[in-house]
């Protein structure tokens, strides 16, 4: 027995008993203990790791269970005969010389990572003011409910049916907590046949592109808009055509369009509310066009407007509207869950090439989404989360107004997730981004939103969700002070 084969630099944010038992399974399959020599004793590892003699027992006794080890009584634990030939490592792969590796340059068809795309730094969470958005306040998140909604799905007293493949099919119980409780708030009435889950809204729209678009298709969107929305209609080669955004949301022109993609909720960047007006306007132009409209709902639970106006596909009497939204945008942007709400033949379509990709979204947490949902525990965390998102805006309007009135949002994109702002003369965003960065403020610049030829260089994005609220005004009044010096 080697006192000294392990040792554990623990992590305060882990469990004892989950990285003793790492190490041991990492030393147990990396060949470290001899076949015939017991391992150290309970009390041995407990002292060397300066845990208790419970932890190492229970990781001990969890390992026996499992076919790690064996237990010879008055002798100690031994290595199952299993593991007494170590695992060898993977063989160190031959090098590819010039000669013999193919040209991948030559092969791809298509260069995803080439198109302009809105980059955040990967370590945003490190800046002192982090005005950047889609990033939520990781202490808010309902950890005890969502464990409770786990606990729910894996005990034993429930057949475990989230382990099966379901093909293509969605879980029944989360289209139906979508069908009842969710699109209601939206004024959307719908089948469950007219409901498809997907791995987030941008998801839907990557089906929706490889189902509609081709070369010979033209997709209205809003200039400046999403553009990871543009990227994923590109890839279907789609003729992209820009649509100027005023305080009511895009304007139409007469150039007609097979599809027109939305943010009628809050324009993606501008965070402007599509008026009733403009509403009826597209509806009415999408019918005598034979055109069909995308709505991207993507902050449609996250909304905090006292009274925001319905979905506009709740005003779609023909069937031309295709709503997509997001179920995690507001809980954790990081489950990527989503769905997409149309007609019954599309969805079938939908599916069918879902379960090409990757058969369909992980049913585990359908399943927990949806006790989540059926429990309640959504609906609480989405009043805590507008709550919370009404005094974080009001305290960064109130901190613009004050500290930086020359840089004013545009009207109608009142109690958005976000501010697009404007700089004032002649005062380049990418300059400040890159100035108010060395002084700990994070900001958007804004022009890889447009599709101009020249986009403009004086608009720029903060959010609010990110930043704790007390660094909100003094982050605002250090990016005052980088705009006055470049004044």
């Amino acid at each position: 027995m080697i006192r000294h084969l392990l040792h554990v630099d623990f992590e305060a944010h882990r469990g004892l008993q989950e990285q003793v038992r790492e190490s041991l399974v990492n030393a147990i399959l990396g060949g470290i203990f001899a076949a015939d020599t017991p391992l150290p004793s309970c009390r041995q590892l407990a002292q060397q790791l300066q845990v208790s003699r419970n932890t190492t027992a229970l990781v001990f006794e969890s390992l026996v269970n499992e076919g790690y080890l064996i237990s010879r009584p008055r002798s100690g634990y031994y290595l199952h005969p299993d593991y007494h030939t170590p695992r060898l490592s993977a063989p160190t792969p031959a090098l590819c010389t010039a000669d013999n590796a193919p040209l991948w340059g030559k092969r791809l068809n298509i260069t995803p990572s080439q198109q302009e795309s809105i980059l955040k730094p990967a370590g945003w969470m490190h800046y002192r003011y982090p005005f950047i958005y889609g990033q939520p306040d990781t202490r808010q998140f309902p950890l005890a409910s969502w464990r409770s909604a786990a606990n729910w799905l894996h005990g034993g007293m429930r057949d475990p049916a989230w382990v099966v493949d379901h093909i293509d099919q969605d879980v029944p119980m989360l289209i139906e907590q979508i069908r009842t409780r969710v699109l209601p708030k939206r004024g959307i009435v719908a089948a469950p046949d007219e409901i498809l889950i997907t791995l987030g809204s941008q998801n839907a729209l990557y089906l929706l592109t490889r189902l509609l678009m081709s070369r010979q298709t033209r997709v209205g969107v809003e200039n400046p808009g999403f553009r990871e929305a543009i990227n994923t209609f590109l890839l279907g080669e789609s003729q992209i055509v820009p649509h100027a955004v005023d305080a009511e949301g895009i304007v139409l022109t007469d150039t007609p369009c097979d599809y027109y993609y939305v943010t009628p909720g809050h324009q993606v960047p501008t965070g402007v509310t599509m008026s009733k007006a403009r509403r009826s306007q597209l509806l009415a132009h999408a019918t005598q066009h034979d055109a069909v409209i995308i709505e991207d709902d993507y902050d449609s639970e996250s909304n905090f407007q006292a009274n925001p106006l319905p979905a506009l596909k709740a005003s779609d009497r023909s069937g031309r509207v295709i709503y997509v939204s997001s179920l995690s945008k507001a809980l954790s942007p990081g489950l990527r869950l989503g769905f997409m709400v149309a007609d019954p033949d599309l969805i079938d379509e939908a599916r069918a090439l879902r379960r090409l990709v990757y058969r369909h979204p992980p049913t585990n947490i359908q399943y927990q989404m949806a006790h989540f949902l059926a429990q309640g525990h959504y609906e609480t965390h989405l009043r805590r989360y507008r709550d919370d998102s009404a005094r974080r805006w009001d305290m960064l309007n109130t901190a613009l107004s004050t500290l930086l009135p020359e840089c004013r949002p545009l009207p109608g994109s009142e109690h958005a997730n976000a501010f697009w702002l404007r700089t004032p003369g002649n005062i380049s965003t990418q300059q400040l981004t890159w100035r108010a960065a060395h002084t700990g403020v994070l900001i958007e610049p804004g022009a890889r939103h447009f599709l101009d030829a020249a986009p403009p260089d004086n608009f720029f994005r903060m959010g609010f969700h990110a930043i704790t609220p007390d660094a909100i005004a003094p982050g605002v009044d250090v990016l005052r002070s980088q705009l006055a010096q470049m004044g």
